[in-house]
């Protein structure tokens, strides 16, 4: 059996930590759980020295964010695989299991997830990961039970264990020697979107990404920031443009950010004219950042990086608000690679 480390990367979560914690312990066991505090500045150090003693916890003297908090605190552990977990997840008896099965079936498997649900709305799938990632071709992220703000009820149509495009940092599974080979997540993303160019950087090495049907946890999902932050605006936008930039050659690149431009300055109109003025400055920040990063990423891929055949060849902008397509199911299959 492989070694597995369960890493809950923890900033100010110590409710979270209290709440969710013991069922880590309960059904990670006989794998090693491990607490990475992030510099937070509440009460949870005390809280895990007094009810949690025997627990590893690495400590982080600065906050370096979801890529610098688990590149720091991976390197300092030794095993087979990695589960970054989030702090805000609930899970379920026997989750780590048929993940790491999976991935041992697969010679080329990188990284992998589980079935995620709200925690909240536990018969429906939760947004930032549902039942596995995919990506249109201008680098819009949804998800097999979730496509922007329309998440589905499981009805048990994706029990299935397959492959996908990128898979949650929510609750994510990673071969740790090929972590570490590919430079693990990239710092400058600080939190958001850091596991799709993960994801995405490993599939243009060869490697694959996969769904596990037969592990099920839940995320309460905007722990550390919520939906209408400016600075999550700004996060998903910058990081976004800086994951094309960098999976994309340079043709594409050039192609594809050109269209991006028109799409989210829209975007930054709708939120301006919705009295969301700062999360439109957000954008606009953004790119002003993006223009003042790109230039750090040389290496871009010579092949193409939308070769991969979870990659959607329609814009899942248009179809979802002008044709309605909600659910993954509407997609047109042949618009897949």
């Amino acid at each position: 059996m492989p070694s597995v480390a369960v890493v809950i990367l923890n900033f100010n979560g110590r409710n979270f930590l209290e709440k969710f914690l013991p069922f880590v312990i309960q059904y990670s066991s006989p794998h090693e759980v491990i607490v990475a505090d992030n510099a937070s500045t509440d009460d949870s150090l005390p809280f895990l020295q007094v009810n949690y003693p025997q627990l590893r916890v690495i400590k982080m003297t600065t906050n370096k964010g979801y890529a610098g908090g688990y590149n720091e605190a991976l390197a300092q552990i030794k095993a087979d695989y990695y589960v970054l977990l989030n702090s805000d997840i609930e899970v379920t008896e026997n989750w780590i299991d048929p993940v790491v099965q999976l991935m041992e079936a697969n010679e080329q498997s990188f990284a992998a997830q589980p079935k995620l649900r709200s925690y909240y709305k536990k018969d429906h799938f939760e947004y930032a990961g549902a039942a596995g990632g995919f990506m249109d071709y201008l680098g819009y992220p949804f998800c097999r039970g979730r496509i922007f703000s329309t998440a589905e009820k499981d009805n048990g149509q994706y029990n299935d264990n397959r492959e996908v495009f990128w898979a949650t940092g929510a609750c994510l599974f990673v071969k740790a020697r090929l972590y570490h080979e590919l430079g693990g997540l990239d710092e400058n993303f600080f939190a958001h979107m850091e596991e799709i160019d993960l994801c995405w950087r490993a599939k243009n090495k060869g490697y694959s990404i996969h769904y596990c049907g037969e592990s099920l946890v839940y995320h309460v999902g905007g722990g550390t920031l919520n939906s209408e932050s400016p600075y999550k605006t700004f996060l998903n936008f910058r990081n976004n443009l800086l994951m094309l930039h960098k999976n994309l050659n340079s043709a594409e690149a050039s192609a594809i950010l050109k269209k991006r431009k028109g799409l989210d300055l829209i975007a930054s109109m709708q939120l301006f004219l919705s009295g969301k003025a700062k999360n439109a400055r957000a954008i606009y920040d953004a790119y002003k950042a993006f223009k003042q990063l790109k230039g750090q990423y040389t290496d871009q891929p010579a092949t193409s990086g939308l070769m991969h055949k979870e990659i959607y060849t329609r814009s899942i902008v248009q179809e979802y608000f002008m044709k309605g397509k909600k659910h993954f199911s509407a997609l047109s299959k042949q618009q897949f690679k």
